[in-house]
Parts: C-alpha cells; structure tokens; sequence
C-alpha cells in the first residue's frame, strides 16, 4: 500500500477516534450559578467545596479576559459544557470498565503501561476518573494515590486538602484559573510520606472523549522531606470541528531535600484551547524537575512555574512545543527566586512548520532576599519553512545584585547541507529531515520513561508526514 504523506490524511491518528456519548450524563452548556450548584450536588462536595466553587464563579465573571498571548476569540464560554459524566462509577479492577471506555485506554497502552513500569495509574474520560490502582506495596509504603474527591472525602485526607487546594494557583490569579475552581472535576490526589523513595512512576491519564466540552481536572501532589516521586500525566482527544476547552490545575509541594520529576506529553486534537496552569514551590533542598511535551491544540499557553522558597531549592524544566498548519502554541515557564543559594535551568526547543506559530514565553524573577542564586535559561527554535514563525520573549526581573543570570535564545532553519549529505546515504528527502527534528529533540526524549519516548518521537514523525508534500 502506497504511504501517505499528505497532511491531511495524517489527522487521523492512534489518539484520532472516539466513541458515541450515549453513555454519558451531559449537563447544559454554559457557566451559571444553577450549573455550579448542580456540580457541586453532582460532587457530594462539602459545604466549603461548594461555597468555594461559587466565589470562584463570582471572580470569574469580574476578571477580563486573558490577553498576554494568541487571540482565543473563538472558544464562546457559552457553548462549552464543562460536565459530562461518564456511566460508570469509579474501578480499581479494569476488568469491570466499561468496554467502550476500556477499549479507549488500551488503544492508547495504559494497562500494559501499568503492567510493565508503573508503579500506580488513574485514567479520566471526560469529567471523571474511571479507573484507579496502585500496587499493593507502593501502598504499603504509606504512599496515597488515589482521586482528588475520594480523598476529599476522607478524614484523613480531607483537611489537607482543604489546607492545599488551588493556594498556590488561587482564583484571582487569572480568569481560567477562576473558572477550573468553579468547574473543577476529577484528578488525582499522591502523597509521599517522609523519606519514601519510589523508584517507578506514576501516571494519570486525561482523555476528553466528548464534543464542544471542558475538562477541568485538579492534580493535588504533596512530597514531605527527603522523598521522591517521578509523576508522568498523559492527554489526548479525538478530532472535532468545535472547539473544546482543557483548563486543568497542577499545584505540586515539594518539601524539604525532596525531588519531583514532572513529565508531561500532551497530544490534544487540534480544535482544543489548552489553558492549563501548573505551579510549584519548593522547600530548602528540593528539587522539582519539569519534562515537557507539547503536540496538538489549536491554541496553548502553558508555562509551568517554580517558586524556589527555601534555601537551595533548585528547578528544572526541558520542553519541545511542536506547532503545525493552524496551530499558535504560547509556551514557556517561569521561575522565582525567593530564597537564597537557589539554581534554575530552562532549556525548550520549539519547532514549527506550515504556517504554525511557535511562541517561547519566560519569566524569571530574583527577590532581594536571593543572594548568591543562579539562572539560567536557554531557548532554540528550528523553523522548517518560510511560512512558519517563532518567537521568543524572555522576562528578567532582577533584584539583587549577587546573583548569576544568563539568557540565550537561537533560531534557524533545517540545513540543505545536513538534508543532502543524509539524502546520499539513502534516506528519502522526508526522512532526513525528520531525522534531524528527532535529533533537535532529543534533549526532551532522552529525558522521558522509554515508552513516552518512543511516542514523542511517532508524534514527530505523524507531525512530519507532509511537510514537503
């Protein structure tokens, strides 16, 4: 059979199918107050959840619309639904998951995922959780992984939450993040005791299976000193000619000479606005180290931030945004140093081809109390036509005078030269330059678990296909 290797017959892709909605509790579109209350209610929320989540509607509909990055004229809030529960309640055993819904995830390899190398998975569709387990003696170690509303409702757990929840993302930060407090629903909640060391990952899943919806989902993640937790979350969606809307919250606490690795790949379909927040702070000694994979969406802005509290805290990010014909993806991430002998490295690379818009957005912030930190942020973009664009906007705002900070920024296009030179040694004209998009990517891959490597780098080659065609 002849290959394609025209754009348009690559949308569809392993992420690219769906299944009917019949199974499915679908509220109205819209964000009234009736809707926040029918959630609530939905929720079984607590009397403070449910006042939170209607202040959180207040604020909302008092704060201006984002306006920092690329137009979002075109998701109308109104036509949005921001519930849609699947029939099911929640499974700790996959084998009682609905079929449509199981057939989903292991299409995309969570259950093999979670039998060969991970240590605990949840997987939401739509606006709820589905399926959750962690290994027994994951769990024997007094490691909690489990749904942020569970956990919620336990006594347990359930003042922690209250304590934590959306502080370090509050609702007046912006008006998404309003919103996802209105809205909010399903996530994940870990908590790592002291001293704990995890030595396999775990992973969340997101799917939004639904047309013209919102997925809203809340990951909650404590570490208490000297522990360790590699967390790896995944999304996806199928096509749809409507646009969708994904404003999920991370909030991650690091404690004191902990260390959290953060990896995302997110491969949205490309009529999603993701609006997503993600935030951390990080206690004396800790370390929170962010892996970033950023494919799909109509429009994105995401820049996961760090704030360095205590003394020697320190912050990693690495991140690929690939943006492809129709895409304008605002990416970036931003780091404050407020304690002193702290140390930050962003290292991104950005690729665009066919019209996309690839934007690197950083902001670096040193307090006065920050003598003796450390920054340093270095950004490269590779355009693959004269049609595409990148752009690069740093921020430094510095406030003391002993401190190290640098910034470099670089942007080209694919040699002729590499492309031939590959060109006579067999590989067709295609392959040699997806060959070297992988090479300009490997900073991201080699810093991921083999499989999501394995699906960054098939993410490169479907976004390839045609890009000389």
């Amino acid at each position: 059979m002849k290959e394609k290797t025209q754009v348009e017959h690559l949308n569809e892709s392993l992420y690219d199918f769906r299944f009917d909605e019949d199974d499915a509790d679908r509220f109205e579109s819209g964000i009234t107050p009736q809707i926040i209350r029918e959630i609530a209610e939905e929720k079984g929320d607590p009397d403070w959840m449910r006042d939170f989540r209607l202040k959180s509607l207040e604020i909302y509909n008092k704060t201006p619309m984002v306006d920092w990055g690329p137009s979002i004229e075109g998701l109308d809030m109104s036509r949005i639904v921001t519930y849609i529960r699947p029939k099911t309640r929640m499974r700790t055993d996959w084998n009682e998951v609905p079929d449509d819904i199981k057939n989903t995830f292991e299409r995309l390899g969570i259950p093999q995922a979670e039998r060969e190398s991970l240590a605990g998975v949840g997987a939401q569709y739509d606006s709820e959780l589905v399926y959750h387990n962690v290994r027994r003696e994951v769990a024997e170690q007094g490691v909690v992984y489990t749904d942020l509303e569970s956990a919620m409702h336990d006594e347990r757990w359930a003042d922690i939450i209250r304590t934590h929840f959306m502080k370090l993302v509050p609702p007046t930060d912006h008006k998404f993040a309003a919103l996802h407090g209105a809205v909010w629903s399903g996530g994940s909640f870990v908590y790592v005791p002291k001293g704990v060391h995890l030595d396999i990952p775990l992973q969340s899943y997101f799917r939004l299976n639904a047309k013209g919806a919102g997925q809203f989902e809340h990951t909650l993640i404590i570490l208490e000193e000297g522990s360790y937790l590699h967390f790896i979350e995944g999304c996806s969606a199928p096509k749809y000619f409507v646009a969708s809307l994904h404003a999920g919250c991370v909030e991650l606490y690091v404690g004191k000479n902990a260390t959290l690795r953060y990896s995302t790949v997110e491969n949205w379909s490309k009529n999603m606005y993701n609006l997503n927040t993600k935030r951390a702070i990080v206690e004396e000694g800790g370390k929170v180290e962010w892996v970033s994979g950023s494919f799909g969406s109509h429009v994105s802005y995401l820049y996961p931030m760090s704030i360095l509290h205590g003394r020697g805290a320190r912050a990693e990010f690495t991140g690929i945004t690939f943006a492809g014909e129709g895409q304008n993806l605002d990416t970036g991430a931003k780091i404050v140093h407020a304690a002193p002998d702290t140390s930050s490295y962003v290292n991104t690379r950005s690729i665009s081809k066919s019209g996309g818009i690839s934007t690197f957005r950083s902001a670096v912030q040193i307090n006065e109390n920050a003598h003796g930190s450390k920054c340093s942020v270095s950004c490269e973009s590779l355009m693959l036509d004269s049609q595409s664009r990148s752009d690069t906007i740093p921020a430094m705002d510095i406030r003391t005078n002993r401190a190290d900070v640098g910034h470099e920024a670089k942007i080209g296009r694919i040699s002729d030269e590499a492309v031939f030179y590959l060109m006579a040694r067999g590989l067709s004209e295609e392959d040699a330059k997806a060959l070297i998009v992988r090479g300009f990517a490997d900073n991201v891959s080699k810093e991921l678990p083999l499989e999501y490597a394995v699906e960054m780098n098939n993410l490169i080659g479907i976004e390839m296909k045609g890009s000389i065609g």
